[in-house]
């Protein structure tokens, strides 16, 4: 069955952005956007002007009327939250840096991914646009009503999706906005056990796997890493090149994945939740469809696809 998803991407080149209080300390580099201290954030996760600046400037963040050389440039006009380099803020990182590697490759995003990763691991049904002959397969989206019970949803909360993406849209980001299936998944969270090769195929050099699958955050930044209000990383995890790293297995919280030192993984909005576990060759799949409001989250409403993702976790570990 195939499932909205998130997206990945990688490399290290300087760029420019400026905020319009004050001048950035130094240049954001591809490392900054790797592991989310560029100073980008998602407007959501905030309230009052950056929430609405990032709304009103940039649009949704899955399906997007912008083209990509637009969104980068109104991109550049919003204020950073922080100085590059100087802390984790998950958010809008990702998201450029997909859009930049498409500019190096000269191709779209979806033609990069297709070429140097879906169609290497066999990866048949996953892109930003599902083929007409396929939308029956599709997972249906869920969300809550205003009581909290589960309902079918047509468009995701916030506007970031439209019903049907239209086929000739550009907007194709590093941060979200890909649909898969379970084995396509798998197939590609293999790299990591594999150390960057699944089935007899290399996607990435030992090292460089070994690098991603690496803390790159100092200890005060995992400890001042936040989200909706809530610490990001317990003390047993830090954050690799764009996963998160178990680092002190003990004291790893099963959402952010609890498995050996060097498992990496992230869970995603929509309840995926995936880690893969080099210490013994695993890989933990759980698939959910449903997406609750902000507000709803903020009063319990939707959080069962986090605790069953917990428990799923906590079943497969015994």
């Amino acid at each position: 069955m195939l499932q909205s998803s998130h997206a990945f991407a990688s490399c290290a080149i300087r760029m420019v952005l400026w905020t319009k209080r004050r001048r950035r300390s130094r240049p954001i580099t591809f490392g900054d956007l790797l592991t989310h201290r560029s100073g980008l954030t998602y407007g959501e996760f905030h309230r009052g002007p950056i929430s609405r600046a990032c709304a009103e400037v940039l649009g949704g963040q899955i399906d997007n009327s912008l083209g990509p050389d637009e969104w980068i440039a109104r991109l550049g006009t919003l204020s950073l939250i922080d100085q590059p380099g100087r802390g984790f803020h998950y958010g809008l990182s990702t998201d450029l840096l997909g859009f930049l590697i498409a500019r190096l490759e000269g191709v779209s995003l979806g033609v990069v991914f297709e070429r140097r990763i879906f169609r290497p691991l066999g990866m048949r049904d996953t892109g930003f646009v599902v083929p007409r002959e396929k939308r029956t397969r599709r997972a249906g989206l869920c969300g809550f009503d205003a009581e909290g019970q589960l309902t079918a949803l047509t468009t995701a909360p916030g506007g970031h999706a439209r019903a049907e993406r239209p086929d000739d849209m550009t907007f194709e980001s590093g941060g979200q906005g890909l649909w898969s299936t379970l084995d396509d998944y798998l197939a590609f969270a293999r790299i990591f056990p594999g150390c960057g090769e699944v089935d007899g195929v290399r996607l990435l050099r030992p090292e460089t796997c070994a690098l991603m699958a690496s803390n790159q955050l100092t200890s005060d930044q995992r400890r001042t890493a936040h989200m909706l209000g809530t610490p990001v990383f317990a003390a047993g995890h830090g954050y690799g090149m764009g996963v998160a790293v178990v680092m002190e297995p003990d004291n790893a919280d099963p959402l952010r994945g609890r498995g050996g030192v060097g498992t990496v993984g992230w869970p995603g909005a929509y309840g995926s939740w995936w880690q893969a576990d080099p210490s013994d060759n695993s890989v933990l799949i759980f698939l959910a469809h449903s997406m609750p409001e902000l507000q709803q989250m903020a009063s319990g409403i939707g959080l069962g696809a986090w605790s069953a993702i917990a428990k799923f976790h906590e079943l497969a570990s015994v």
